[in-house]
């Protein structure tokens, strides 16, 4: 009886939206303040930590733990882009940390495709691909966040789809182990695909299928979500700001699809690592 009254009200709630002069208007924009928090991983090595260390690590990494981003959109594009935060310790930006975060993020949800700026060392690249597909499953139950009415949707999402711009050293083992594997005639497609499991609340609301980041295609604007050990929550909505938002893909940069970009990073990253093994030797 509950999910057919929440069915209910959702089909009246998109109705009356249908009908809303303010959010069918050309000019509809709107944008959206999302902070992220991350929890702090040290695995075995944690484990031979002190609590007084692991504070420290955690001062020296708060920038990259807890994040601020903005999401400007329309009814069907964004532009999501983290705001700067100096590191609490030493007064810097995380230059090492940027080379492996996310650029600017153009989404454009009705031709479902993405212009994504991204930089590695002083060289620019705007990757351009399709949109990552989520097959949201959608759930009954509700809360609210802020003054917006928010329901649950959830997902499992290929990993690499939502961090494909993320490298790490442990990231050339992994591609050295599937190439070994491939070479002794296992097919790759055998390899075991590893998935994120995703939570996300929407609110009909402000029907537009935006999100932060990777998340998009849910009925309404996705205020909060949670993927892994990341949560995103959004503290800020303006409807129609007074001050017009400027909404448009970034066009800097040697274009380049997702998978050529991984490639060509991982490329440079192995470059490095002899370089260095070199330099020891």
């Amino acid at each position: 009886m509950k999910s057919i009254f929440l069915k209910f009200s959702s089909l009246v709630f998109i109705a009356l939206l249908s009908f809303s002069p303010t959010l069918n208007a050309q000019e509809f924009q709107g944008q959206a303040v999302y902070f992220s928090k991350a929890k702090m991983e040290l695995g075995s090595f944690g484990a031979r930590m002190s609590e007084a260390q692991k504070k420290q690590i955690q001062a020296r990494l708060k920038n990259r733990l807890q994040k601020t981003y903005i999401l400007n959109f329309n009814k069907e594009k964004s532009v999501f882009n983290e705001d700067e935060k100096i590191d609490a310790i030493s007064g810097a930006t995380d230059s090492w940390g940027d080379n492996f975060s996310r650029g600017e993020q153009f989404k454009d949800v009705k031709q479902k495709t993405l212009v994504q700026s991204q930089e590695f060392y002083g060289k620019k690249f705007l990757v351009k691909d399709k949109l990552a597909a989520i097959e949201w499953k959608m759930g009954t139950e509700s809360k609210s966040i802020g003054q917006y009415m928010c329901f649950k949707a959830t997902a499992s999402v290929p990993t690499d789809e939502l961090e494909w711009y993320n490298f790490s050293w442990g990231d050339l083992r992994e591609t050295n182990t599937e190439a070994k594997t491939d070479s002794t005639a296992v097919k790759m497609e055998d390899l075991e695909i590893k998935t994120t499991e995703v939570e996300a609340w929407y609110t009909l609301q402000i029907p537009v299928s935006h999100g932060p980041g990777e998340y998009w295609g849910l009925p309404g604007l996705i205020l909060e979500v949670s993927a892994g050990n990341t949560v995103m929550l959004c503290s800020k909505i303006v409807i129609n700001p007074e001050e017009g938002i400027e909404i448009k893909a970034p066009d800097k940069g040697k274009e380049i699809t997702k998978n050529d970009y991984q490639a060509t990073i991982q490329e440079k990253m192995l470059e490095m690592r002899n370089n260095r093994g070199r330099r020891r030797g």
